[in-house]
């Protein structure tokens, strides 16, 4: 199983996500072909209401140790359907590679 299908499973088993998006950004990097290096994960679920942001990163940091252990990064959206909306829905898009990637 790919480590980004392991990632969609495990927060959908923890959390009850009005929205919940995981994407490989590994492509935008310098690294091999199919790498799973890097991820983007945006999930809005109720779940982060009257939490701090460091204790909605610490959570899913929890849910994911495993798979910290496999990646070199993963960037986090965690929002409460209330600030989901605010946002009208939108994902935010990632800064672009600054570490000797394809993007420079």
């Amino acid at each position: 199983m790919s480590i980004q299908t392991t990632i969609e499973n495990k927060l959908r088993g923890e959390f009850e996500a009005d929205f919940l998006n995981v994407e490989n950004e590994s492509g935008l990097h310098n690294v091999a072909p199919g790498s799973e290096s890097h991820f983007k994960v945006t999930i809005v679920s109720d779940r982060f209401r009257d939490l701090m942001l460091i204790k909605r990163h610490r959570l899913v940091n929890e849910i994911l140790r495993s798979e910290l252990q496999q990646i070199h990064a993963l960037a986090l959206h965690t929002l409460t359907p209330d600030e989901w909306r605010q946002r009208g829905g939108q994902i935010a898009d990632s800064p672009k590679c600054r570490g000797g990637g394809k993007n420079q």
